[in-house]
């Protein structure tokens, strides 16, 4: 699959089946779609015959040492059966521990134990749903003192270890990268480019001295320029725009979509001369 895509919104619904927008796919929100009916099922029923469509989830909990919800991903594997995803990710965190949910995207201490045991978990998570999934890095805000490699060598040898794939979100990492203090650009370097298979985009809130990760304002200049430079290390990977919040008119998302369509171009040019 190529091309751009945008996040699967309900307010969007009807204008995306009467407008016909200038948007390649959609991804939808997994936990949203895994029942047996109802109107958000209705249309992305309706939506799937227009459009390709990947399906991506905020609680596998992959991270976590609580045993997989196995429930949960016979959910998930039903809803792939109905709607043929071109794929399914997640996020490499931790959601909840002791069958409590803190609906929360919580990051992992980066160490040799932390990734066998993560690894182990997506090729049981893979084998289950009978193909490779794409795993999100994750904004962050703490970090834990017994890590001893970085996320993005953390992410690189998860990776090859559960021979999974990556959705590499370009606003994360720079969140992070300030946060953290570390340099966004040696993050794209630390990846390997044959496992990145999707890119996100995403506004966020700068509290001065701290930068939270809201899907809820329009992607700014310097994530822009990430996202450049992105492209120039893993060429033309599919890309969507995430809007969770203070959601526009589905109009003003293409528009700001058409800018990441420019972007690539233009860097793709650039490359290929």
């Amino acid at each position: 699959m190529k091309g751009f895509g945008l996040g699967l919104r309900p307010r969007h619904y009807e204008a995306i089946l009467k407008s016909s927008p200038r948007v390649e796919w959609f991804e939808a929100l997994s936990e949203n779609y895994m029942v047996p009916g109802g109107r958000p099922l209705h249309y992305l029923t309706r939506i799937r015959e227009r459009y390709p469509v990947v399906l991506h989830g905020v609680s596998l909990s992959v991270g976590s040492i609580d045993s997989l919800d196995r429930g949960y991903l016979a959910g998930l594997k039903a809803l792939a059966a109905r709607v043929e995803p071109e794929w399914i990710s997640d996020h490499l965190c931790w959601t909840g521990v002791g069958g409590r949910n803190l609906h929360d995207l919580m990051p992992l201490p980066y160490t040799e134990e932390a990734l066998r045991h993560v690894a182990r978990r997506v090729r049981t998570v893979q084998d289950f749903l009978g193909r490779r999934i794409l795993l999100e890095n994750v904004s962050s805000y703490v970090a834990y003192r017994k890590s001893a490699m970085s996320e993005w060598d953390f992410l690189a040898a998860l990776a090859r270890d559960a021979d999974c794939d990556i959705l590499l979100d370009i606003n994360n990492i720079y969140v992070s990268a300030f946060n953290h203090g570390f340099d966004p650009v040696e993050f794209l370097d630390g990846i390997p480019a044959a496992r990145v298979r999707q890119i996100h985009l995403a506004g966020h809130d700068n509290c001065g001295d701290l930068i939270i990760d809201t899907h809820d304002a329009k992607v700014i200049g310097p994530v822009w320029d990430l996202y450049a430079q992105a492209l120039q290390r893993f060429g033309p990977v599919p890309t969507m725009i995430e809007r969770d919040d203070k959601i526009p008119p589905l109009g003003t998302l293409v528009l700001e979509l058409d800018r990441a369509r420019a972007i690539s171009g233009n860097v793709l040019r650039k490359k290929a001369a």
